[in-house]
């Protein structure tokens, strides 16, 4: 420890400030689209992580400029790369996914769009003392965390924090719009249906994390400026893991708070490294990367990925738009109903009824946007699709018909 620096209290919170929130023009697009991976002739069967480790690293560069990880059950997640327009997003992405869906059909494996995998139980595939480490820490409360890590898979749009401005393309607007819409996505996108204990949840994925540790899964409150307010989060969460120099595990606290941690009450002086890493086991439902990141939305049916990475573009990068959907959310914006907000999109979806009329508004102005500002025909069509088949019936995707769950849900307590 002797030659790396360490931080005090202060300095972190100037670090995650500023950090979360990097400041500068708008209109920047990137999306992370995460899927189940399934052989249809072992359908409960889990590929191991060295039959996807060699699909993957056969593939070389992806032809628009994206990533390829495999995640802690064996999920593929493509995070694309920084699109100068939804377009360019959208486009580079398609290519993206094509290639992994071909290479993977090779093998005799598929992507399966849906939020949450109810057919097989949940199995870390990974010895990466990172989530080993995030497993143990998710054990001791269930196996709500476990079955997030392991089972789930989101699609997650990524926009511009903004500028220093006081409108729509201001950071400031920007994270309380996000903060805004987020249960209306989180209703409309649901696409992870369970009934456990005789309740139903349409977005089963999401209610699981809201289950699990609250100071690093809830949202963060939205007050007058946001970095101040993250910074605030980000400190009183509590910290996950340790790393330690291998080979030895690395450590699991209980109770012990970034805050604590930076006073001193850990078992080491806290690093930049130790910081960052706390950092991205933050899962709130926005979550703010030096850019805006949207976590509350469950992975689609086919390429329905780019119905919400247009959806979300539109509704923050257009200004008309935007007034719109602050319009269409007044009534979500109680501090005391935030989390109730947030619960119930997870648990009904569009048959809450403020939240259904609130969809509605939003994307019919979403769609409005898009035509505005020339988005490709199959873009549209999908979004307008989207919006007949689901949002104006005040439906969405966990409605259609599922196969039932093959293993014992974790419930939530």
């Amino acid at each position: 420890m002797d030659d790396i620096a360490v931080l005090t209290e202060r300095a972190a919170e100037t670090y995650v400030a500023a950090a979360g929130f990097r400041v500068g023009p708008i209109g920047r697009v990137g999306v992370e689209v995460e899927y189940p991976v399934r052989d249809p002739r072992a359908p409960l069967a889990r590929p191991s992580i060295d039959r996807l480790a060699a699909v993957t690293a056969g593939l070389g560069p992806l032809p628009g400029g994206g990533q390829i990880t495999i995640e802690p059950g064996g999920q593929l997640e493509i995070s694309s790369a920084v699109g100068a327009s939804l377009m360019d997003c959208v486009e580079a992405t398609r290519a993206d996914l094509a290639l992994v869906r071909s290479a993977l059909a090779m093998e005799g494996l598929h992507l399966d769009g849906t939020g949450l995998d109810a057919h097989r139980r949940p199995e870390l595939i990974t010895a990466h003392p990172r989530y080993v480490a995030l497993a143990d820490y998710h054990g001791r409360s269930g196996g709500k965390g476990l079955a997030v890590m392991c089972n789930s898979a989101s699609v997650q749009v990524c926009l511009d924090a903004g500028d220093e401005s006081d409108g729509w393309a201001g950071y400031r607007m920007r994270w309380w719009l996000a903060d805004a819409i987020g249960p209306v996505l989180l209703a409309a996108f649901a696409n992870s249906p369970r009934t456990v204990r005789g309740t139903r949840w349409v977005s089963y994925r999401q209610a699981l994390r809201f289950g699990t540790d609250a100071t690093r899964t809830r949202a963060p409150r939205r007050g007058a400026e946001p970095r101040a307010d993250w910074a605030h989060y980000a400190l009183r969460a509590n910290v996950a893991m340790i790393a330690e120099p291998e080979p030895a595990a690395w450590q699991v606290p209980t109770g012990l708070t970034m805050r604590s941690w930076l006073r001193g009450h850990g078992p080491r002086p806290v690093t930049l490294d130790d910081l960052e890493r706390h950092l991205g086991t933050l899962v709130p439902p926005v979550r703010p990367r030096g850019y805006l990141e949207f976590r509350m939305i469950d992975q689609q049916p086919g390429d329905g990925w780019v119905v919400p990475l247009a959806v979300v573009t539109a509704l923050l990068d257009d200004p008309i738009a935007a007034d719109a959907a602050a319009a269409a959310t007044e009534h979500l914006r109680s501090p005391l109903r935030r989390h109730r907000d947030w619960l119930a999109a997870a648990r009904t979806g569009l048959g809450d009824p403020q939240l259904a009329t609130a969809a509605l508004a939003c994307f019919t102005v979403a769609a409005d946007a898009l035509a505005r500002r020339g988005a490709g025909q199959r873009v549209q069509q999908a979004v307008a699709a989207f919006i007949e088949r689901y949002v104006a019936r005040g439906a969405c995707p966990a409605d259609d018909p599922v196969p039932p769950a093959t293993f014992t849900e974790p419930a939530l307590g």
